[in-house]
């Protein structure tokens, strides 16, 4: 799992309390295996659900793999970064989403995005 990725990950662990007073909840998919997804949320005290997508089924689903990695490189099938907001009815309200690694919305920012109902 990237450094990037782990940042955001432990950074919305803020998260959670506010996404349940507007009646959402959090959750994260990753191309990682279940078993590091649970040794990285024990390790981190991840307090939302970690989702293991190892053959980026969903991921492509979405439409959110990253296209910068050929099949055989080791982050084949690793998703851009992206926050979708997604009601409760399982429709997509919003996507934040950006092609640089290493730009990543904030928890303001995510907030945000679901206030913008």
């Amino acid at each position: 799992m990237p450094s990037y990725c782990q940042a955001q990950l432990k950074d919305v662990r803020a998260l959670p309390a506010e996404l349940a007073k507007r009646g959402y909840t959090l959750a994260a998919i990753s191309y990682d295996s279940h078993e590091k997804l649970a040794d990285f949320a024990g390790r981190q005290s991840v307090n939302y659900t970690l989702l293991s997508d190892k053959d980026s089924k969903m991921i492509d689903a979405f439409g959110l793999r990253d296209p910068a990695y050929a099949k055989g490189n080791f982050a084949y099938g690793v998703p851009r970064s992206t926050v979708l907001v997604i009601d409760a009815k399982g429709v997509v309200r919003r996507k934040l989403s950006t092609d640089d690694y290493k730009v990543r919305p904030n928890n303001a920012a995510i907030l945000a995005a679901v206030d913008a109902r």
